[in-house]
């Protein structure tokens, strides 16, 4: 898949500080498939203990040459979500009006990717960005 371009008002300080999420949101995707595979789910309740252990590398993360097509999928929409988030400070929750302007500039990307395919992905980065400014 493509990556996708970037909305004009991207600059190099979301690009830095959405490098740091990507590579959270990599490792506790890797995590939960790990969980699912390896421990049937058992370790699924995620608290701040399981974060911990994540981050300390009790479970091994697969390495980065290992396909993830689910990831490449749902990457841009997460970035741009995240990034819209913080561009867009006055609305603080998702509702139309965010809905409208943020499809109409995925649209204008061409990401190769439909509006409906991204949106979930898109919606989750921007509550995710929300609940990190809060």
């Amino acid at each position: 898949m493509a990556q996708a371009s970037n909305p004009r008002w991207w600059d190099e300080h979301k690009t830095s500080g959405w490098e740091r999420v990507k590579e959270a949101l990599r490792r506790d995707w890797e995590q939960t498939k790990a969980d699912f595979t390896n421990n049937k789910g058992q370790e699924l309740n995620q608290d701040v203990g399981d974060t911990v252990k994540q981050a300390l590398g009790k479970e091994a993360i697969p390495p980065r040459h290992v396909p993830n097509s689910d990831w490449d999928d749902a990457e841009p929409g997460l970035r741009y979500g995240w990034g819209a988030a913080g561009q867009y400070t006055e609305h603080h929750d998702w509702d139309d009006r965010v809905e409208s302007k943020l499809k109409e500039e995925w649209t204008d990307l061409k990401s190769g990717r439909t509006w409906d395919e991204a949106k979930g992905a898109v919606r989750r980065g921007w509550e995710s960005a929300r609940r990190k400014a809060s």
